[in-house]
């Protein structure tokens, strides 16, 4: 799947800014910045991945920033820069 730079949320409090970049590394490559990190970080990487493997986004390098997200705001923020970087609408039936 052929992917470019895409970016989706904010860095107000409650929420995360996800972005998605092309990579020739096999995988996904989660950069996390969050002050929540060390009590919640392997949780929200997770819900990143998944995200992101249910859409079909296996190889791409992500930087999210985390303001302290739920994690179902991380998977709107998620989806939202995979459309982005991949022009596939997942909403569509």
């Amino acid at each position: 799947m052929e992917l470019k730079n895409a970016m989706a949320g904010t860095l107000e409090s409650g929420d995360i800014m996800i972005q998605i970049a092309p990579t020739d590394k096999a995988g996904l490559t989660i950069d996390l910045q969050s002050t929540v990190a060390y009590q919640f970080g392997n949780q929200i990487k997770k819900v990143i991945t998944e995200t992101l493997e249910g859409l079909g986004v296996t190889q791409a390098e992500v930087r999210a920033t985390d303001k302290g997200a739920l994690d179902c705001t991380i998977r709107a923020r998620v989806t939202a820069a995979a459309v982005r970087a991949t022009g596939k609408n997942v909403w569509k039936d």
